[in-house]
């Protein structure tokens, strides 16, 4: 426990030695701010006891003050009151700088890393998870960033106000500042005991918002299964968790903060009561009594902060971890130095002796081989978990394959510019994403296009018309995640994305499965007909799809099992007329039993 608490302090150090480095002018001025604080807060004791022995008690003994020492000590009081605020308002108004800048460079680095993370890495953490360390985690890593330029100020205040006190008084400076080892102890203790459950209450506060964003995401889901009660239920369990880790702590700052409140004071009780002895007897001046005074009051609560910094610095270590696992993250995708030959027409799709596996070692493609000539239309057809969805990340290179290649045009994509696949190729899922932006904007996606450009995209995706006959057309709000559209609208409007940017290489991962035949039809034959025409890979279970494809590529147990068109694979291969004619002879089993079940209730009536 001892070794754990001492590797807190130490990367708790280090997380603090980072954020000075990163912002070493803006935290210097709220430290030069702090030390001007510091200092003045000595000055004006010694001008406080510099008043109370030439101006106070002179007006008391002889009933009359000095008008020259009263202007004097006026003066200079308002002077130190004045350089002592205009410190305090730098130390405060730079630290909240400081630290604001450090949580925005904070987040954008996260947030940049995200990107740059393949999807493998994705499918290994949860969206709440990655939330929370791009918001709660970072604010946490920074959150002692705001008190310690008024922790390390403090170090500049001690060592003044020691060498005022032991000059004014060596006996009454060591009386008072026995206090300050009693502090710093009971600061000790107070660290200790609250390590542990401000610990827990940070990483509570990632799991809460974990649950939360997955009830948020799935909330029709959670609906059209009437799972309210049980969400609320597993909601409830980790805000419990976290209510009573944030108890423990307020507890424990409960117990704590009175007995540090009480020292100094104390502190300051010891004094008064030996130095007025003193005063009485006359071996101790009235202003020197006022001044050590003066200085163990306002220096109590500032050696607090170096508390308060060591108090955050355990929820700041958990923050800091969380956001340094995603930094140091080195999984990516490398990228060499080649570009796509120049060309305008579809492109020229080749699948090499290709292997993938997830998490464990078994494949999910294993050895798959294809070839799709430029301008055709493909069909990738298997049974659920047979790995079309896996190929078709692996077209757009949103994984790289375990062994094999993608190659484009002749280019292997692991040996292409960062940009180069994006450029020229396009993958529309079955669940769309849509924004809470106009039609147009998830059209063009911030990129500059005329409005004609992303009119003959929605065309060419049979969605001008619904989008025309929006309230404001191209500039419509539909609502978040396309709320307002249907299930075949948003598909629509995701395929318009797909094609305005004109990819010779179009990817349909069942894009079109909420989209009626007739329409999908217009669509493949729009695709055929553009001016830019496509090559087309289609993921399809659809009979009526698959129909539409020059060739079919039948998938199974992760290996192409048979090629052809539709009706050769119907023919020749069991396996895909199988999976095919499933439907239909479900459907036919249902009619007749449906039948059969009349017949009965006829010859009982």
């Amino acid at each position: 426990m001892r070794d754990e608490r001492q590797a807190t302090l130490r990367e708790g150090l280090r997380v603090l030695r980072r954020a000075l480095r990163d912002e070493p002018r803006i935290l210097g001025i709220a430290i030069g701010g702090s030390a001007v604080y510091g200092i003045m807060t000595v000055a004006s004791a010694e001008v406080i006891g510099w008043a109370t022995d030439n101006v106070i008690v002179p007006a008391f003994g002889e009933g009359d003050a000095a008008a020259g020492a009263l202007a004097v000590a006026a003066l200079a009081i308002i002077l130190t009151a004045l350089l002592k605020s205009a410190g305090m308002a730098v130390r405060r108004y730079f630290a909240a700088i400081g630290q604001y800048r450090l949580q925005a460079r904070y987040r954008y680095r996260v947030s940049r890393q995200y990107l740059r993370l393949p999807l493998s890495w994705h499918h290994r953490h949860s969206t709440g998870t990655l939330l929370s360390n791009a918001n709660a985690d970072v604010e946490s890593s920074f959150f002692p960033i705001a008190p310690l330029p008024f922790a390390l100020g403090v170090v500049v205040m001690l060592a003044f106000a020691l060498v005022s006190m032991f000059l004014a008084d060596p006996l009454l400076a060591l009386v008072g500042t026995l206090v300050f080892p009693a502090i710093l102890l009971l600061n000790f203790v107070y660290q200790r005991r609250l390590s542990p459950p401000a610990t827990r209450s940070q990483a509570l506060r990632a799991d809460l918002s974990a649950v939360a964003h997955e009830s948020f995401d799935g909330a029709t889901v959670v609906k059209a299964m009437g799972r309210e009660a049980d969400e609320t239920r597993r909601f409830a369990v980790v805000a419990n968790d976290l209510r009573d880790a944030n108890v423990q702590v307020g507890r424990i700052r409960g117990a704590f903060d009175p007995a540090l409140e009480a020292l100094p004071n104390l502190g300051v009780l010891a004094v008064l009561l030996i130095g007025s002895t003193r005063v009485v007897n006359g071996s101790l001046e009235a202003g020197t009594l006022v001044q050590i005074s003066y200085l163990l009051t306002v220096t109590a609560f500032p050696i607090r902060a170096i508390g308060f910094v060591l108090g955050e610095l355990p929820r700041a270590v958990v923050g800091w971890r969380r956001v340094s696992a995603v930094l140091d993250a080195s999984d990516s995708l490398s990228y060499g130095p080649k570009r796509l030959p120049a060309a305008d027409g579809p492109a020229h799709v080749g699948v090499h002796d290709v292997s993938y596996s997830y998490v464990d070692d078994t494949p999910v493609l294993d050895d798959i081989t294809l070839d799709v000539a430029p301008g055709r239309t493909v069909a990738v057809v298997g049974s659920t978990g047979s790995g079309k969805s896996t190929l078709a990340g692996l077209l757009v290179r949103l994984v790289d394959p375990a062994s094999g290649a993608i190659v484009i045009d002749g280019a292997d994509l692991r040996d292409l510019e960062h940009g180069e696949v994006a450029r020229a190729v396009a993958l529309v899922f079955q669940q769309p994403f849509i924004f809470e932006d106009p039609v147009r904007d998830n059209v063009t996606l911030g990129r500059a296009m005329p409005d004609e450009h992303v009119w003959a995209a929605l065309r060419l995706a049979q969605a001008d018309g619904f989008v025309a006959e929006l309230d404001g057309g191209l500039d419509a709000p539909i609502g978040e995640r396309g709320a307002t559209l249907s299930g075949g609208q948003r598909q629509r409007l995701a395929l318009a994305r797909a094609l305005a940017r004109e990819p010779r290489l179009l990817v349909l991962d069942d894009a079109t499965s909420a989209v009626d035949p007739e329409v999908e039809r217009r669509i493949l034959a729009g695709l055929r007909e553009a001016s830019l025409p496509s090559t087309v890979v289609v993921v399809a279970y659809r009979r009526a799809t698959i129909a539409l494809a020059d060739e079919v590529v039948y998938v199974a147990d992760g290996r192409v099992a048979a090629r052809g068109s539709h009706t050769e694979l119907l023919r020749d291969s069991p396996g895909y007329a199988e999976l095919i004619t499933a439907y239909e002879r479900d459907a036919a089993d249902r009619a007749a039993a449906d039948h059969e079940a009349a017949r009965h209730l006829g010859d009982r009536a």
